[in-house]
């Protein structure tokens, strides 16, 4: 059930390394008070439609920085360097672009996008641009005994150590899937509002605080 949740929500195999690696800066997770740990936005993905038929190959022919290997993937993968993301644009004219760090960074990522696909020669509209998923990191500064947290609240979690080191929690209200490390390292993922991340973490911050290994 572990491996599959991460599959679902396209996080990579080895997403523990990957979280390691890629997790903010402590001074960016930490608010005005220092006892008081605040979620980081971490990765913002948006959807937005085009509004017309593309061809693929001619737009990885004419553009930089961009791939299409239809073969392996039916999208031509394009990124820019400002702000840092990647679109994935489809023949029917629908892109998905990931990366930003805010709303703002990723609708003019987006835009960014368009207008590329635009200059090709393509008649494009911008047109329901919408955020699907924030994902935000946080570490709470104390270690978590997830063997304890699973029999408490096992209902809305799965923990199988032998797939995945993290806990699964499934929250329904804001519905968030929260990944919580036995470091007390967290990621909150499926809100599609900055407010949902907070709220969200507001709701687990007592929890983990009951089964803090001391």
């Amino acid at each position: 059930m572990a491996n599959q949740w991460l599959k679902d929500n396209q996080f990579p195999e080895n997403f523990h390394q990957w979280f390691e690696e890629n997790q903010a800066p402590d001074s960016e997770l930490m608010s005005n008070n220092p006892s008081s740990p605040v979620p980081t936005i971490q990765n913002i993905v948006s959807t937005v439609n085009l509004d017309c038929n593309l061809n693929l190959a001619e737009i990885s022919l004419k553009t930089r920085n961009s791939e299409y290997n239809p073969k392996r993937f039916s999208a031509v993968i394009m990124r820019i360097k400002e702000p840092k993301t990647t679109a994935l644009i489809f023949a029917s004219g629908k892109m998905v672009c990931t990366g930003a760090k805010t709303e703002q960074q990723s609708r003019l990522a987006a835009r960014k996008f368009a207008r590329v696909v635009q200059k090709v020669g393509f008649p494009v509209r911008f047109s329901g641009f919408k955020i699907q998923n924030m994902v935000a990191s946080c570490d709470v500064k104390f270690p978590v005994r997830l063997e304890n947290m699973i029999c408490g609240h096992g209902v809305y979690s799965v923990y199988e150590p032998e797939i995945f080191p993290g806990l699964i929690y499934r929250m329904m209200k804001p519905k968030v899937t929260i990944l919580v490390f036995a470091s007390g390292k967290i990621v909150i993922a499926g809100a599609k509002q900055k407010d949902d991340t907070f709220t969200a973490f507001d709701n687990i911050y007592p929890v983990l605080e009951q089964y803090k290994r001391m």
